[in-house]
């Protein structure tokens, strides 16, 4: 299976499984997120939510292939359930990067609360570079935590950036050796799910509550512009370079 799930000592751990395509997101596979975080929800023996990929990938954002053949038209379409589900999540959400988080592999860390990274991870917002724009929030939720002019460098020029600068902007909690991470990550979400379940949803609630309405808003209208973005010349020209393997062109757009 290409995202697996399993429940152990009050934690349901998400894990993708999709190696031999660098963890490449399928709309399958953020339909699986969005239900197994929903059954989390709605389940009281789970205390904890924990997202890990593999020691040398995270995940390498959307499978461009079958994003293309399923693009997210409306906001019932995976993608936008996988978001709701995971933003609007009431127990607390743990997240274990190694090795590349490309796109939403970024943007998804922004509505966990607790993010640890390997010392081999590697983030990249590359929205534009695709003649998009960004999405799940992070064109609000990235100014916040690091500064607006941190969090422009990344989404305008969508160049890659390390740990180490993830940590220095506010995007993770701690730096680890690849070799430890997921069982830092694991003691970590452990120590959550033998706290009070009550304290910790609303101390969640209470330090969250006062962002959602704007979150969500900035959310939809992210989701408008790029579904727009979507069909338009620039993108179409960025997603055929990518799969010719060529340099896109944008000359001719103004």
């Amino acid at each position: 299976m290409d995202i697996t799930s399993s429940k152990d000592g009050g934690i349901l751990t998400i894990e993708f499984n999709r190696p031999e395509k660098k963890n490449a997101i399928t709309a399958a596979m953020y339909a699986a997120m969005a239900e197994a975080i929903g059954d989390a929800e709605g389940d009281a023996a789970v205390r904890v939510i924990l997202i890990a990929g593999k020691p040398e990938v995270f995940t390498a954002g959307n499978d461009l292939g079958d994003f293309l053949m399923n693009p997210p038209r409306d906001q019932d379409a995976p993608v936008f359930r996988f978001m709701r589900a995971l933003s609007g999540a009431q127990k607390p959400v743990v997240a274990a990067v190694a090795g590349n988080a490309v796109g939403i592999g970024t943007t998804l860390l922004m509505h966990c609360d607790l993010v640890y990274a390997a010392d081999n991870a590697k983030f990249a917002l590359p929205f534009t570079q695709l003649g998009l724009c960004p999405e799940f929030s992070s064109s609000i939720l990235l100014p916040r935590l690091a500064g607006y002019q941190r969090a422009a460098e990344k989404l305008l020029l969508g160049e890659a950036f390390h740990a180490d600068e993830a940590l220095a902007m506010g995007l993770v909690s701690k730096v680890l050796p690849v070799d430890q991470l997921f069982d830092h990550a694991r003691a970590q979400a452990a120590k959550l799910a033998a706290l009070p379940p009550s304290s910790i949803r609303l101390t969640k609630h209470l330090m969250k509550d006062h962002d959602v309405a704007a979150v969500n808003a900035k959310m939809l209208e992210e989701i408008r512009h790029f579904g727009a973005m979507l069909l338009a010349p620039e993108a179409k020209e960025a997603f055929s370079a990518f799969m010719e393997k060529r340099r896109p062109d944008f000359s001719k757009f103004s």
